[in-house]
């Protein structure tokens, strides 16, 4: 199901005060008296996918333009997933768009109920809609767009050679990329490959080992206070067993003072049992005394002095201090850094190697781009052909005989992601006249058609689901304008089509006929949006035809229109189904008979419902 405009509410735009546009899903033609407002539809729809706003356009008594829109679009497709990434909603398929226009300019946009930047919707709109007009910026104008479309035109011949392309191009480039990277900063690589194998030298020197620094802290705290640490042991010592070298009686030592209490209790202890646990605590703690005083003693005997072993340590210390400043907060770190450096020196050392082997691969992809690029060009050389033919054929049939549009291709002296060509149509208004961009070979009027005529070839190939025209029949008339209306019926058998016409022969190729009606109380004028029945049609066509709405002879004229289109319609549709049937191997009689029909009714109802 391809995306379309079901349906847009214009309310304070122009002379529109409110209206509601019911639009078919295939050709819909907006009509209406000078000034009534016909072309507010065109620039509605044009707000609504991101166009300038213009606050000159809001109504007079308004404080804002406000344009809604009602599109049905299919879950899980291209346009839901964008609605989806800006936090949009679609309910039940359809998506509800929203755009105001302030008196002093300022404009908001909505998008699934999200208010989003105007960009945005300007954004959507490229896989949605195609408006064409004089005062409209050209989807097709753009290089890129022109590009896409002729490669679908080319068809499956290009498929094939433009996916291996593109395949080779991302190649291509990230190999490219690399190798810049690789020779553009030998300088820096070679600087860090010197500064990493300084520090693993510096390092491998000093060959620390995994905390080391915190034992050579320890040990200079011991060997920078050994005097104090054996004063401390030989003291404790003394005050624990006495000082077998004193000559004179001092204080009593600990043990004595336990053996003495030991005593004292051991000559009462028989008269009293609970005497018998003291004593034997105190015997422990005579014992356990006597051994930490022993320990003490060879302590204080192990302790020595050591000025040489003390420099050593510091110096050893300052070495690893340093290390850990530059690479690391510990010996582990610094251990790490230098297997991390290791392989990185390995890395940066296998870089010529490198950069031979992704050199020669280069040179080879460079070598087969060459050759998928001008198989390209040479597809898309005779696509072009085939295409300018076919839209110079339409726009002679279109009251332009001398004009020819043709597709210039040129090196763009470079690769690109889609082949090394450079596209632009442009157009030639008339034999001797040079080649010229269309929107400068062409003037408004002419412009529309010719992107009518551009369209009408790139049908099928184009993913644009609708399209809007506005003027596309200016400055035409007579046979030109049923061409018009013929090219747009066909137009609208795969896309939907909406036209803003003064041309009655255009409007008789409608499926869906609305008519912007004009009323006046007192200074205020309004406009409305009217849908017509079949016969509120042949009136509509009948004024058209130099306001013959209410002569027998217009009317009658009115009706012809409308037969010999219907007519024609229903022809181009069952020869539409006919080649549709040939390429898929079904029957062809009842689809061209349903497409027929369809063609012939087109919207004739019974009622006429205004809005």
């Amino acid at each position: 199901m391809r995306p379309r405009v079901d349906e847009v509410r214009i309310k304070g735009l122009g002379v529109i005060d409110e209206a509601v546009l019911k639009l078919s899903s295939g050709f819909t033609v907006v009509t209406g008296e000078t000034g009534a407002g016909k072309t507010m539809v065109v620039t509605g729809l044009g707000l609504l996918f991101g166009g300038r706003a213009d606050p000159a356009r809001v109504r007079p008594g308004a404080d804002r333009a406000t344009i809604e829109g009602t599109l049905v679009v299919e879950s899980g497709g291209r346009v839901a997933q964008q609605v989806e990434d800006t936090g949009g909603e679609i309910e039940d398929g359809e998506l509800i768009i929203a755009r105001t226009v302030s008196t002093e300019g300022r404009s908001r946009a909505w998008l699934g109920g999200r208010s989003v930047p105007v960009g945005t919707l300007t954004y959507l709109a490229e896989d949605l809609v195609a408006v064409h007009g004089q005062m409209d910026q050209q989807r097709l104008l753009q290089p890129g767009r022109q590009r896409a479309a002729l490669d679908r035109y080319a068809g499956e011949e290009l498929v094939k050679p433009l996916r291996a392309y593109t395949q080779a191009y991302k190649r291509h480039k990230e190999v490219g990329e690399t190798l810049v990277e690789l020779t553009t900063k030998a300088r820096e690589r070679a600087q860090e490959a010197d500064h990493l194998r300084f520090g693993l030298e510096e390092i491998e020197k000093a060959d620390p080992r995994p905390g080391e620094e915190v034992e050579l802290k320890h040990e200079e705290e011991r060997l920078a206070h050994a005097d104090a640490l054996k004063n401390a042991a030989v003291n404790a010592h003394t005050a624990l067993l006495g000082d077998p070298m004193a000559t004179s009686q001092g204080l009593q030592d600990a043990v004595s003072l336990l053996g003495q209490a030991r005593s004292a209790v051991e000559a009462v202890r028989e008269y009293d049992t609970a005497l018998s646990g003291i004593g034997d605590r105190l015997a422990e703690a005579g014992y356990l005394v006597s051994d930490v005083a022993t320990e003490l003693a060879a302590y204080a005997e192990s302790v020595d002095a050591d000025p040489g072993r003390l420099a050593a340590v510091q110096e050893r210390r300052a070495l690893l201090n340093g290390l850990i400043r530059k690479y690391g907060a510990s010996t582990e770190a610094v251990l790490a850094w230098a297997r991390t450096a290791a392989a990185r020196v390995g890395d940066l050392a296998g870089d010529d190697d490198r950069i031979a082997e992704l050199t020669r691969e280069h040179e080879e992809l460079t070598a087969r781009l060459t050759g998928l690029a001008a198989e390209l060009t040479a597809i898309r050389t005779a696509a072009a052909e085939r295409f300018g033919e076919a839209v110079t054929a339409e726009l002679t049939a279109l009251a332009m005989p001398h004009a020819k549009v043709v597709v210039v291709l040129a090196p763009s002296g470079q690769f690109g992601p889609d082949g090394a060509d450079e596209i632009e149509l442009r157009m030639v208004s008339h034999p001797g006249a040079p080649a010229l961009p269309l929107n400068k070979g062409a003037s408004g009027g002419e412009l529309s058609r010719v992107m009518l005529a551009i369209e009408v070839v790139f049908a099928g190939a184009d993913p644009v689901p609708t399209f809007v025209f506005d003027e596309v029949d200016a400055g035409v008339g007579g046979k030109a304008a049923v061409e018009i209306g013929r090219r747009l019926a066909r137009l609208a058998r795969t896309a939907q089509v909406i036209v803003v016409t003064h041309l009655p022969q255009v409007a008789a190729f409608a499926d869906q006929h609305l008519v912007v009606e004009k009323a006046s109380d007192g200074s205020v004028v309004r406009s409305g949006v009217a849908a017509l029945d079949q016969e509120g049609r042949a009136r509509e066509l009948a004024r058209m035809l130099a306001g013959l709405e209410d002569s027998e002879l217009g009317r009658a004229h009115a009706e012809e229109l409308l037969s010999n289109a219907a007519a024609d319609k229903a022809a181009g549709a069952a020869a539409a189904a006919r080649g549709a049937a040939a390429s898929t191997g079904e029957p062809a009689s009842v689809s061209g008979r349903a497409a027929a029909t369809r063609a012939s009714t087109g919207t004739a109802g019974k009622t006429t419902r205004r809005t």
